[in-house]
């Protein structure tokens, strides 16, 4: 299983283990990460499960569709790295995958 590295809100590190095939949210959800609210569960309409994705790993992602576009647009500071957790699937590629969780979630 590929580990994924989550910085939590405040800096805390947490190396976790995650399943293929699942989203970044749901390993995310399961491990009781701070900062992933991820209010709509995983239907790419609310925003709340936005992380920055470290730059190494951003090639080794699917690109943004329209819709994650558009969605992110209503997140807390959003960058050119951001992503939300529940468009990202875990693949082996993503072994060592470094996201971080902004201090806060914009909620609907």
């Amino acid at each position: 299983m590929p580990k994924i590295v989550f910085i939590e809100p405040g800096g805390a590190r947490r190396e976790i283990e995650a399943p293929l095939g699942i989203t970044l949210m749901e390993v995310a959800r399961q491990n009781n990460i701070r900062g992933v609210v991820a209010q709509c569960g995983g239907a790419c309409a609310c925003a709340t499960c936005h992380v920055y994705i470290a730059a190494s790993g951003l090639t080794k992602l699917e690109p943004r569709e329209e819709m994650e576009e558009g969605m992110l647009e209503m997140a807390w500071e959003p960058r050119t790295n951001s992503r939300l957790s529940c468009q990202v699937h875990i693949t082996a590629d993503l072994d060592g995958l470094e996201v971080t969780v902004p201090e806060r979630q914009r909620l609907p």
